[in-house]
């Protein structure tokens, strides 16, 4: 029997510069293309495949989330577009999982800061570390949970944390 799993995914990092006419229309930047690139090859070796992707309708997540189905072979029905990923409070992000976590083993939710760090603590067992620069989630950074044969739960502390990846650390 596979274990549940939820996988914790930040956008990768995108572009600043002030053409964009909103923080939401902002694609990624080519550090970010490369660093996702690295993340979705991370999770193909280690066979850390989703059933279901459920992601921020913002640009820089969008393409995150194409790069990640290219490279894992996904199709595009997997994925889920939630309008309250983007700017989420930990409770929107409660909601979205509890939506979707029915009959799926591995659930991919890729979105953005606060939030994400705030889901990640909430939900590990353990306390997440964070990196030198005192940063949990950075861009493009996958934290999976394991929850065992038990069912992808929101409750507090449900889950062991078996990965905390950050692109830096793969180059």
């Amino acid at each position: 029997m596979q274990n549940n799993k939820l996988i914790i995914m930040r956008h990768a990092k995108s572009d600043w510069s002030s053409e964009y006419e909103s923080d939401f229309e902002r694609p990624l930047a080519a550090r970010g293309i490369k660093a996702t690139k690295l993340m979705a090859s991370w999770l193909k070796k280690n066979q850390a495949i989703p059933d279901k992707i459920i992601c921020s309708p913002a640009l820089r997540t969008k393409q995150t989330c194409q790069l990640i189905l290219n490279k894992l072979d996904l199709a595009i029905d997997n994925i889920y577009w939630e309008n309250k990923i983007y700017n989420a409070s930990l409770d929107d992000l409660l909601s979205v999982i509890k939506q979707h976590n029915n009959n799926t083993h591995v659930l991919l939710i890729i979105g953005h800061n606060p939030g994400l760090d705030q889901l990640l603590v909430h939900l590990s067992k353990e306390s997440p570390y964070v990196n030198a620069s005192d940063k949990l989630l950075t861009t493009a950074a996958l934290a999976i949970l394991d929850y065992g044969h038990q069912k992808i739960s929101t409750k507090p502390r449900q889950a062991n944390l078996e990965s905390l990846i950050r692109p830096k650390e793969l180059f």
